[in-house]
């Protein structure tokens, strides 16, 4: 057995962990046992099924449009992932959707206009993937934190209404503060990387033999591309979201407290 090929024995052995933490949450009485088993099936079955599906789409014989065909439907799934979690927010679908689209555009577009990874199934992907996951976590974050600002906040933007400041002045500094909770996570996470913790991408290339040096070159393409991503999708949400909220005549909308 390689260090790449664990086998099903060895997949089984690593279950021993799940069973731990349902032993600890049995007696601890958190009543999470059954979610934990849940969740690690429900993981086991999407992801042999995706490792199935993968097989089909990274064959070095398979077209590279079946590749990108992954991806569109991914960027859907991702905006309906995003309205499951924040179905509070307005117009949320749409925009989640269009930052996702805007993520793989701009990420894409950096690595293989500057020849950092070839154009191919296995790399279009899991970069791709990679880029959508680490931002819809804060696109909700974003959104949910703007809704909340402004219906906190009411009073304080429509008074800078009445004064004569049009929506984008009124709601700037809220929105500021939104966006800057929402990156702030991923700042701190680059900023660890290494000296806390092994980031996946260097771990797999490792485990797979790949020279340390050479992971961690590829680690760090992939850092900077997810920083970028989660700051791009952020903005996108954050613009477009507030814009949602006023009317074109600088008047604020009625929206609801976003809930937790």
């Amino acid at each position: 057995m390689s260090a790449t090929q664990i086998g099903w024995a060895g997949l089984l052995g690593s279950f021993v962990l799940v069973v731990v933490a349902v032993a600890l949450s049995f007696s601890q009485r958190l009543q999470l046992s059954r979610s934990m088993l849940w969740a690690s099936a429900r993981a086991a079955v999407q992801l042999l099924l995706v490792g199935f599906a993968l097989r089909l789409v990274l064959d070095s014989n398979a077209s590279v449009w079946w590749a990108w065909l992954w991806v569109v439907i991914m960027i859907g799934f991702a905006g309906f992932t995003i309205r499951s979690r924040a179905k509070e927010i307005p117009g949320i679908f749409l925009l989640g959707t269009l930052s996702m689209l805007t993520v793989v555009v701009v990420s894409l577009s950096v690595i293989f206009g500057f020849h950092v990874f070839p154009i191919e199934g296995r790399t279009i992907v899991p970069i791709a993937g990679m880029m959508i996951g680490n931002s819809m976590t804060a696109c909700v974050l974003v959104g949910r934190r703007i809704v909340g600002e402004l219906s906190e906040k009411r009073d304080e933007v429509e008074a800078r209404l009445a004064l004569g400041q049009s929506w984008q002045d009124a709601s700037r500094p809220y929105v500021r503060s939104a966006l800057r909770t929402a990156l702030v996570p991923q700042i701190e996470s680059t900023k660890a990387v290494g000296l806390v913790f092994l980031p996946g991408a260097m771990t797999g290339l490792v485990l797979a033999g790949v020279d340390a040096v050479n992971a961690v070159t590829v680690q760090l393409a992939i850092m900077y591309l997810i920083l970028g991503s989660v700051a791009t999708s952020v903005t996108v949400i954050g613009l477009g979201l507030t814009r949602r909220v006023f009317t074109p005549d600088h008047r604020m909308r009625s929206i609801a407290r976003a809930t937790s």
